[in-house]
């Protein structure tokens, strides 16, 4: 029997998908799956990509509700707010594509 998948699911998914459809926004959504809160300084060392590129993905993700930001110092730490965005990725990595 096929289970029913609830269409607020699948609006979350597709919320999820449109806001980290981008290869570097998969990447950034990647590694905070793995880490509970990273600089941008870490995870432009960490993807090797420019701090000006991320900053606005990471941006654009966090205006979305999908990351959330905290200032200490000089430095601004991401993580994860919606949680569900670890079980995308996990599908994404598992898709063999």
């Amino acid at each position: 029997m096929t289970e029913v998948i609830d269409i607020e699911q699948f609006e979350k998914v597709a919320f999820i998908l449109k806001t980290i459809a981008h290869p570097l926004r998969i990447r950034i959504a990647d590694l905070l799956s793995k880490h509970e809160e990273l600089s941008v300084n870490e995870i432009c060392a960490i993807l090797g990509s420019e701090q000006s590129l991320t900053s606005h993905h990471l941006n654009t993700m966090k205006l979305k509700g999908v990351l959330n930001s905290k200032r200490q110092g000089q430095n601004v730490y991401y993580s994860l707010l919606l949680k569900e965005v670890k079980n995308v990725i996990s599908c994404i990595r598992n898709c063999n594509v």
